[in-house]
C-alpha cells in the first residue's frame, strides 16, 4: 500500500486549493476523466460558448421585431466547435501535465477510478491500494439516466448509439436535424436553446405543465409562456420507449401523470435524442459507504459547515469534501467558494499537527446565504434566495413585486420585449429574501441584488440610496424595489 499525505480525489473545483501551502506533503491526485472537471469540460464554459453564438443567430432570425430583415445564418458546426473546444482542451492539458511534471516533484497523478476502502484508504481500477493522512473529496456529479423501455444505458454517449447527455452531446460530429430532449430544467432549456437557434428542429418533453419547475412558480410560469411561444414543447408526456434503428430513434410517448390526459402524438422520431434529467453526485461510485460517510438526501455526501466530512454525525479527522458531490447547489462558483474554504481549513488542520486537531476558531465556515444561479436559455433567467412560497412558509411577513421590462424605457427600446423582475422582501425588516429575473441579460441584471442579500441591504437603500442610469434596463430592478410595500 502507498502512503500519501494528501489524496485529492477529483481536478474540478478542488485543483484550485492546492497551492505552494502544501507543496511539503507529498499528494496523489485521483482523476480518472478529464482534468478541470464538468465545468470546463462539458458544462458551464463550453455550453455558454455555445450559447453565444446561438443567441446571436436567434437575434438574427427575429430582427423583423425591430424593422429589419431577419436573416437564418447558416452554422459552420465543425468550425464551431473547433474554435471552442481547441481552447477547452488546451487548458485541460495544460491542467494535466502541470500536475504531472517536474515542477510539481510532490505531487503523483492517478489517472485511474478509486473507490474506497475504508475511511483513509482507496483502492484504484488497477488494484493499487492507497491510503493518506489527509483526504479532500472533489469527485463531482454525473448525468442520471432514466429508466426507460428500451433504451440501453451502457450505450449512451457511446460513439454509434444516438442517445447522449450533455457530457457528449456538444462534441457530436454533425449537428442533429431533429433532437429530442428529454427533461425540462436547467440543462435541457440550455441545449433546447442551443440547437433550435441553430437551426436544428427540436421538441423538448416536459412531464408537468411548467418548465424549469424548480424555481418560483411565477417566474416559472413566465419562463414556460415565453419558451413556449416559440418552440416545441409536450407537456404532460414522457418517454415510455425508445427504439434505435440504423442510426433513427423512435419514441413512444405516454402521459406523464401528472396533467391527466394531454393531446399527444403516439410517437416521434428523432436524429438524436438528449437525455437532460437531472445530475446526481458520484458518492455511490466511490463507495463512501464502505468507508463510512454519512449521506444525505439519498446521495451527497455529508458535511459541515467547515466542508469536513461527517461519519454518524461527527466530522471525520482530515477529511473534507467539495462541489457537486456534498453541495446544495451544484453550481461553480458555489464550488470554487467551497474550495476556498477547504484549503485554508485543510492548511490549519496540517498545521495542528494531527488531522482533525485544529481549533474550531482557526477554521472558516462556509457561507451559502444569497446564492444565485442562472440559465443561460432563451429568455435568460436568473434567481437568488427564497421563492415565495418559501418564504411564507418560512414564516416571513412577505410584499412581493413583480415589473415587466416593457414598463422601462429600454424595454421599449426592445420592442417590448418579455420578461419580469420579482422581488420578494420581508414588510418588516425590508430585507431581500428572493429575486427571479426573466429575460434579457437576466444574469447580469440580478448582479445589485445578490450585493444587497449579501450585504444585508434593505430594499429601499438600494433602491433610493444610489443613481439607476436612465434609461438602462436596470431601471426595471429599481422599479421592482421601489414597488415593494413596507410597514411604516
Amino acid at each position: 500500500m502507498t502512503h500519501y499525505d494528501l489524496l485529492l480525489i477529483g481536478t474540478g473545483s478542488g485543483n484550485m486549493f492546492l497551492d505552494t501551502r502544501f507543496k511539503g506533503l507529498k499528494t496523489a491526485i485521483a482523476e480518472e476523466w478529464h482534468f478541470g472537471g464538468t465545468c470546463l469540460n462539458v458544462g458551464c464554459i463550453p455550453t455558454k460558448m455555445f450559447v453565444y453564438p446561438a443567441t446571436l443567430a436567434e437575434q438574427a432570425a427575429q430582427a423583423d421585431r425591430y424593422n429589419l430583415s431577419p436573416t437564418q445564418p447558416q452554422v459552420d458546426w465543425a468550425g464551431l466547435q473547433d474554435r471552442i473546444f481547441s481552447r477547452i482542451d488546451a487548458i485541460e492539458s495544460g491542467g494535466r501535465d502541470y500536475r504531472s511534471s517536474d515542477r510539481q516533484p510532490n505531487i503523483t497523478v492517478v489517472a485511474e477510478h478509486v473507490h474506497f476502502t475504508g475511511p483513509k484508504s482507496v483502492r484504484t481500477a488497477s488494484g493499487e491500494e492507497i491510503s493518506a493522512d489527509r483526504i479532500v473529496i472533489a469527485a463531482g456529479a454525473h448525468p442520471v439516466i432514466p429508466d426507460i423501455d428500451g433504451l440501453d444505458a451502457s450505450r449512451v454517449d457511446g460513439e454509434d448509439y444516438p442517445v447522449f447527455t450533455s457530457n457528449t452531446v456538444m462534441r457530436r460530429p454533425t449537428q442533429p436535424e431533429r433532437l429530442v430532449i428529454i427533461g425540462s430544467g436547467i440543462i435541457a432549456m440550455e441545449f433546447a436553446h442551443i440547437f433550435s437557434s441553430l437551426g436544428t428542429e427540436v421538441t423538448v418533453l416536459a412531464r408537468g405543465p411548467r418548465l424549469l419547475g424548480n424555481i418560483d412558480a411565477e417566474a416559472a410560469d413566465e419562463f414556460t409562456r415565453i419558451f413556449d411561444s416559440s418552440h416545441s414543447v409536450l407537456h404532460g408526456v414522457q418517454a415510455g420507449h425508445i427504439d434505435v434503428d440504423h442510426g433513427e430513434v423512435t419514441i413512444g410517448l405516454e402521459p406523464s401523470g401528472r396533467l391527466g390526459e394531454v393531446d399527444r402524438p403516439e410517437t416521434i422520431t428523432a436524429d438524436a435524442v438528449l437525455v437532460a434529467t437531472g445530475r446526481v453526485p458520484n458518492t455511490a461510485e466511490l463507495d463512501v459507504a464502505t468507508a463510512g460517510f454519512d449521506v444525505s438526501d439519498g446521495h451527497r455526501l455529508a458535511v459541515d459547515d467547515h466542508q469536513r466530512v461527517l461519519s454518524e454525525g461527527s466530522p471525520v479527522p482530515g477529511v473534507f469534501a467539495l462541489g457537486d458531490i456534498c453541495s446544495p447547489h451544484q453550481l461553480k462558483h458555489v464550488a470554487n467558494h467551497e474550495a476556498k474554504v477547504v484549503g485554508r481549513n485543510l492548511d490549519a488542520d496540517v498545521a495542528a499537527g494531527q488531522p482533525g486537531a485544529a481549533r474550531e476558531e482557526d477554521l472558516a465556515r462556509v457561507n451559502h446565504h444569497a446564492v444565485p444561479g442562472a440559465v443561460f436559455s432563451s429568455p435568460q433567467v436568473a434567481y437568488l434566495g427564497m421563492s415565495e412560497e418559501e418564504a411564507e412558509e418560512a414564516g416571513h411577513d412577505i410584499t412581493v413585486k413583480v415589473q415587466q421590462f416593457s414598463d422601462v424605457a429600454y424595454g421599449w427600446a426592445m420592442a417590448d420585449d418579455p420578461g419580469i423582475v420579482k422581488i420578494i422582501a420581508d414588510r418588516r425588516s425590508r430585507l431581500i429574501l428572493g429575486a427571479f429575473i426573466v429575460g434579457h441579460e437576466a444574469s447580469m441584471l440580478i448582479q445589485p441584488l445578490i450585493q444587497a442579500m449579501a450585504f444585508g441591504q434593505t430594499a429601499d437603500e438600494v433602491a433610493t440610496g444610489q443613481y439607476w442610469i436612465h434609461p438602462a434596463l436596470p431601471e426595471v430592478i429599481e422599479n421592482a424595489l421601489l414597488g415593494l410595500e413596507f410597514e411604516d
